[in-house]
């Protein structure tokens, strides 16, 4: 079995890497399910529907970075942008998810014990595209 380390993934949002400032993300695939259930059975039954996906990700705040998620991010909110994920990295032959992606909230939180960390939630605008980086 071969293991991947997150610690090559790759997020870029608007053409902006922001990768170095991000130590988490998540890409969820789903879709809706529907209850198609009628009289005279005795289980639910369902039926597949359109695709809903989303996507989020976070970091530690860079007090000194002015191309950071807050620089990046925060003035995205409410807009719909391309964004890349490349879970294994940049390279030939690596997979790749890109999708449109409408930014949701820019979470920025102070804990009194601990660095300051940010957080963003996007919700994907149609399909996800995965496919191998040429």
């Amino acid at each position: 079995m071969a293991w991947q380390h997150g610690k090559d993934t790759v997020v870029k949002v608007a053409t902006k890497d922001i990768s170095q400032y991000t130590d988490s993300s998540e890409l969820t695939i789903g879709g809706d399910v529907h209850d198609v259930t009628t009289y005279g059975n005795q289980s639910h039954r369902k039926a597949g529907g359109l695709g809903e996906h989303s996507f989020k990700c976070s970091g530690t705040y860079d007090t000194t970075a002015v191309s950071g998620p807050r620089a990046v991010l925060k003035p995205l909110r409410g807009t719909t942008v391309a964004v890349i994920r490349q879970p294994e990295g940049a390279g030939t032959g690596k997979p790749q998810d890109a999708f449109n992606a409408v930014v949701g909230e820019y979470v920025e939180t102070s804990p009194v014990a601990d660095y300051v960390k940010w957080s963003c939630t996007f919700e994907v605008d149609g399909d996800v595209t995965s496919t191998t980086q040429a």
